[in-house]
C-alpha cells in the first residue's frame, strides 16, 4: 500500500514537471553544412552563396537584390502564456555592383527596435448605425419566398 502511494506521488511529480516544460518554436532560415558567418568578403558571389546557402529568407527592396537577408527565429511559449522570441538571428549580405560579397552583418535580438504603432482611425463618411438599425435594418428588403417555377437548374415549361 506504501508503495502505490509513493509510485502515485511519483506520476503526480513527473506530470507536474513536464506541464511546466516550454513548447520550442524554431521558424525561418536553418544552417546545415554552412554558417552565415562563414561567408567570405570579396571571394563569394551570388551564385556561391546562393549554392551554400539556398535562397535568401528576404531581399532588399530599395537596392535592387544587392542586400539579402537570412532570418531565423526560436519561440518558446509556456502552459497558459503568450509565447515569446527568445532568439532571433538577422544575416546581411551585401553584394557589390560585379555581384561579389561586399559585407556580412549578424544581427540579434538585442539589436532589434520597437516601433510604436500608431492606433489613430481614419474616419468614413456616412453614419453611425445603433443596435436595432443594425438589426432591423434589412426586414423587408428580403426576397419574396420562391415558387417552384423560379427554382434554379428546373425546365421551362414549354
Amino acid at each position: 500500500m506504501n508503495r502505490s502511494k509513493s509510485l502515485v506521488a511519483a506520476l503526480v511529480l513527473s506530470a507536474g514537471l513536464v506541464a511546466c516544460a516550454p513548447v520550442v518554436g524554431v521558424h525561418g532560415f536553418q544552417a546545415i553544412d554552412v554558417k552565415p558567418a562563414d561567408i567570405a568578403i570579396g571571394t563569394d558571389t551570388k551564385e556561391t552563396v546562393l549554392a551554400q546557402l539556398g535562397s535568401p529568407s528576404a531581399t532588399s527592396v530599395f537596392e535592387d537584390d544587392s542586400v539579402w537577408y537570412y532570418i531565423s527565429q526560436t519561440t518558446r511559449k509556456y502552459t497558459f502564456n503568450r509565447a515569446f522570441v527568445a532568439q532571433r538571428n538577422v544575416t546581411e549580405i551585401t553584394f557589390d555592383g560585379a555581384g561579389n560579397v561586399a559585407g556580412v552583418r549578424t544581427l540579434g535580438l538585442d539589436d532589434g527596435q520597437e516601433v510604436a504603432m500608431n492606433r489613430n482611425e481614419t474616419p468614413t463618411r456616412g453614419r453611425e448605425l445603433t443596435i436595432i438599425e443594425q438589426l432591423l435594418g434589412n426586414v423587408g428588403r428580403g426576397q419574396l419566398p420562391r415558387t417552384d417555377e423560379d427554382v434554379p437548374g428546373q425546365r421551362r415549361p414549354d
